[in-house]
């Protein structure tokens, strides 16, 4: 994955996020630790599931020592907080109004997180799960969440721009707040009668929706800023943008593998012992990961966007806030139920996926935003 070098003839004038360059702006070359991120992830999971199943009191205890006035476990949402951290560390908030100066952007971002991805993850329910209500929910329950934290370690690695990425994930949580539980509502209560099929009645605390984007937001937003605002503050800008902001990379892969293991854990009984719900989960998840990503992709590139929005745009389009679903499944339906199996089989489907895609988008990146490669 080489990149141009600065002695070699440039073809064409590109189009990149800072406008028209002599060089294509393309994805930076992945570090040795994220070049090998996958067998990281796997192994992650697969301990996960191996830690669930043969200690089974560790899993137990990982659910029964919840956060305040929510279902998550202490131990996943704090792997969650400091694995967003890091990258929200490193973002330059005093440019975020510049990022978002492309109002065309900001509404396909919109478009593409709230109505394009609920009303697909919907319509790909219907058709693979109609004959499994309970499973249906759980993926209505997930295809309403937008992605408020694993995207912006997937936007990292990718490439995509670290401010945009923010911005988008500070929307989605706003949207996230206020309409989620009306989001649910339509779709389980209103829509699915209107297709033959009985509807479900999912009673959504606002608090707890409200609750769960301060935590898993909130808290690593205002530190990140703080953390930034600070050496700043002192002169340091230039020293905490190029060597202080990115010495905290290993914290977010450490964290990301931390909180796989333990969502693989507290969930492998549920994981190991449905495989066929599962795979009937999986596929129109699958599905949903990939033409989300491929369509916002396309649509974004031909808006203009460079790579880093375009990928910034596209991951965050594919993915979804799988923590806010597996709460509101638990809290809900409870821990046993068909929902909540579902709404757990995101994650396990959601990282590989992801991470394929993350490759994907520099394989474009490369080809499509580079002068050659």
């Amino acid at each position: 994955m080489a990149l141009l070098s600065r002695n070699e003839p440039v073809l064409q004038t590109m189009k990149t996020d800072s406008g028209p360059l002599s060089k294509g702006k393309g994805p930076k070359k992945l570090s040795f630790i994220d070049r090998f991120l996958t067998w990281w992830i796997a192994g992650a999971m697969l301990g996960g599931l191996a830690l669930g199943h043969y200690l089974p009191a560790l899993s137990r205890g990982i659910v029964s020592w919840l956060i305040p006035g929510t279902p998550v476990p202490v131990a996943l949402g704090g792997g969650l907080i400091l694995m967003m951290y890091p990258p929200l560390a490193r973002v330059k908030y005093e440019e975020l109004g510049v990022a978002f100066k492309d109002v065309r952007l900001l509404v396909l971002s919109l478009i593409q997180n709230w109505l394009i991805g609920p009303f697909l993850m919907f319509a790909l329910a219907i058709v693979f799960l109609r004959n499994y209500p309970d499973l249906m929910v759980g993926l209505i329950l997930i295809g309403s969440a937008r992605c408020i934290a694993m995207v912006l370690v997937w936007n990292e690695v990718a490439g995509g721009n670290r401010e945009y990425a923010a911005g988008l994930v500070a929307f989605n949580s706003i949207f996230q707040v206020f309409f989620y539980g009306a989001y649910v509502f339509f779709f389980a209560a209103v829509l699915l009668p209107l297709v033959g099929l009985s509807g479900a009645s999912v009673p959504i605390s606002f608090s707890l929706v409200a609750l769960s984007v301060i935590i898993f937001l909130g808290v690593p937003l205002v530190a990140g800023a703080l953390t930034r605002s600070w050496f700043v503050g002192k002169g340091q800008k230039e020293d905490y943008d190029n060597r202080i902001a990115p010495s905290f990379a290993p914290i977010a892969l450490l964290a990301l593998l931390y909180t796989i293991v333990i969502m693989f854990a507290s969930q492998s009984n549920a994981i190991l012992g449905f495989p066929i719900e599962v795979l009937l989960v999986a596929i129109p998840l699958v599905l949903y990961f990939a033409m989300m990503f491929l369509a916002s992709f396309y649509l974004s590139r031909r808006a203009g966007a460079g790579y880093e929005r375009t990928a910034s745009l596209s991951l965050t389009a594919a993915s979804n806030n799988f923590e806010l679903a597996i709460t509101v499944a638990v809290a809900v339906f409870g821990v046993t139920s068909g929902e909540a199996l579902s709404a757990t089989v995101g994650p396990l489907v959601e990282v590989p996926v992801m991470l394929a895609l993350v490759g994907l988008s520099r394989w474009l990146g490369l080809r499509l935003f580079s002068a050659h490669v």
